[in-house]
């Protein structure tokens, strides 16, 4: 494992300082008193008995990868002890200092100058201490004790001990930024906004009761209160197409803010008797990759934030739109890009329980889809919901967020008809995909597909048929392969020629029949080599790209024209179809 990650190297890593100890982490909530306490850490292995110094740590990665400078995995039995000091050379009257993690897997304990501040489970979410009570003028130690036994009960992922095929090295620790700022003590502790095609309205939590709302051309809204709607007589909507920001600025005397927002909607509509699903009311095809988001060097992160531009603005190259972000929540950065550069993101929920190749893949892949029935544990069944709570949250604020997937494939799935009612009534501005891939129920905004190994063909559906997962072509590339021994993939291709060739066939042959038959979004898998899967069309690595942008340009252009010209007519043409 040491030697793969030491040689697979990514271009995106920088010889000065890196980027996540330089970019504000949370660009959508931004105050200018950022203090980045990214960077070299102290880290401490310890058991019940003894403690070891363990070198120094790079955070943010995790100390599984080696962009951490440590390169291990945290045993059973251990836990990590990190430690940092920082300088506060005087504490300013009337403000709160706020300590800020972007996520720690899987349980964190935080003390500053030996006093505890707070605890947290769960290793995919942000979470934050007022640390005001605890500092002192000069120099403070801030300790993270980090206990992660892969407890299934948390959501965890494709994380495996015993790593190999679909399952990745596992990942400890703290593994997004770590941050600070002041801020006044009546300030907003967060805002939420909702859009649609010719308005927005914005609602602050805290805040004085007088407020100003800044758009970027200077247009001024006085308003008081927690809430403002303002609405535009010549709306400028967002879409990968053209992706435009509302920047603004958010004052109430004492705290000051930058934030953007979008006028966009998603729905589920039927239109002309077809259902399918709209991006600003009208038919939109989603033309996606399944994105796992690993990377050979920093394994959760890139080695800098600029490794997510380069994985939208390529798949944008290729031609696509969506991205499927799978059983994995991402820092706040790679969703800002996605909003700034035009990416749609499909977001999967963190799956938690026991997974059963068998009962979740084998017997559904070849036809017999009966769930078997494993209720979950309170315990489990508790901190699931949280955590798909805590993500609509998180991830509100962002319009490039128009779809959620609650369960994959059965993994975990339980309750499917009430966590689908529940959390659409959370958050009602997306499109709710309650079981990817098998095991359906009765509720759910799509009709949602996987299919690898046998011909895509759609089943009639009053709902907006969804193929959420396809493909996993496997092409190995030479000196760019994680295990020289073993890979995966669904089909082999000998060649980047052969890829091309097989994929072209892939969407004429059956995915633009499909588009004729009702489908109106297509996940292939997958975005890039993961580990031992090959099947991406970006090598693990980030170095070689599999697959020319002019052929994936033209598999573009052939989805579009069959879908609006379903929704245009009754009838393909032949000659559409054969391509």
């Amino acid at each position: 494992m040491k030697s793969a990650f030491s040689v697979l190297k990514t271009p995106f890593e920088r010889s000065d300082s890196h980027g996540w100890e330089t970019e504000y982490p949370r660009p959508q909530f931004k105050r200018e008193s950022f203090i980045s306490l990214c960077g070299k850490w102290k880290l401490f292995v310890g058991t019940n008995s003894s403690e070891t110094y363990a070198g120094n740590v790079r955070v943010p990665f995790p100390t599984e990868s080696r962009l951490s400078g440590i390169e291990r995995t945290l045993q059973k039995g251990e836990h990590y002890r990190y430690t940092k000091t920082f300088e506060l050379q005087n504490i300013p009257c009337k403000q709160r200092l706020i300590l800020h993690f972007g996520a720690v897997d899987q349980v964190a304990e935080v003390a500053v100058n030996g006093q505890s501040v707070g605890k947290h489970e769960g290793g995919y979410l942000p979470f934050s201490f007022d640390i005001t009570e605890f500092v002192i003028s000069g120099e403070n130690t801030l300790s993270v004790v980090v206990v992660d036994t892969l407890d299934q009960t948390y959501p965890y992922g494709k994380q495996r001990k015993k790593r190999g095929g679909m399952w990745y090295t596992p990942i400890s620790g703290i593994w997004q930024p770590v941050w600070m700022e002041w801020v006044p003590e009546h300030g907003f502790a967060s805002i939420q906004i909702t859009p649609t095609t010719h308005s927005v309205t914005i609602k602050t939590v805290g805040g004085e009761q007088e407020k100003q709302l800044t758009l970027f051309d200077g247009t001024t809204y006085a308003y008081s209160g927690d809430t403002i709607t303002i609405s535009f007589a010549s709306p400028h909507l967002w879409s990968p197409e053209d992706p435009f920001l509302y920047d603004f600025t958010l004052t109430d005397g004492v705290d000051r803010i930058s934030s953007y927002f979008a006028l966009r909607t998603v729905t589920a509509q039927t239109v002309n008797g077809k259902p399918t699903l709209c991006l600003n009311d009208k038919p939109y095809f989603f033309h996606g990759v399944l994105d796992q988001g690993y990377f050979s060097d920093g394994i959760y992160l890139p080695a800098d934030p600029d490794g997510y531009v380069f994985d939208i603005q390529t798949m944008k190259r290729l031609g696509f739109n969506t991205l499927r972000k799978h059983i994995k929540v991402e820092p706040d950065l790679f969703y800002y890009y996605c909003d700034r550069l035009g990416m749609v993101v499909f977001q999967d929920m963190v799956n938690n329980g026991k997974y059963h190749f068998i009962w979740d893949t084998a017997l559904p892949t070849v036809g017999l889809k009966r769930l078997p029935k494993l209720p979950p544990t309170k315990n489990r069944k508790n901190r699931f919901e949280q955590s798909c709570e805590e993500t609509i949250a998180h991830l509100y604020n962002h319009p490039c967020v128009c779809y959620y997937t609650i369960f994959n494939e059965g993994w975990g799935q339980f309750d499917s008809d009430r966590i689908y009612a529940m959390l659409k009534k959370k958050d009602g501005t997306r499109i709710w995909d309650t079981t990817s891939g098998w095991f359906f129920r009765r509720d759910s905004d799509v009709q949602s597909e996987h299919v690898y190994f046998r011909k895509v063909q759609c089943r009639p559906s009053s709902k907006p048929i969804v193929l959420s997962e396809f493909g996993g072509y496997a092409c190995k590339i030479a000196d760019h392969v994680y295990n020289l021994k073993k890979d995966y993939g669904y089909k082999t291709c000998p060649s980047t020629d052969r890829l091309e060739h097989d994929l072209q066939a892939l969407y004429g042959e059956q995915i633009v029949p499909s588009v004729w038959q009702g489908l109106c979004a297509a996940i292939l898998t997958q975005l890039s080599d993961v580990e031992d899967e090959i099947n991406g069309l970006v090598t693990y690595d980030r170095q070689v790209v599999k697959v020319s942008e002019s052929t994936m340009q033209q598999v573009s252009d052939l989805l579009w024209q069959a879908f609006e010209g379903y929704h245009n007519r009754e009838e393909p043409d032949s000659t559409e179809v054969k391509k």
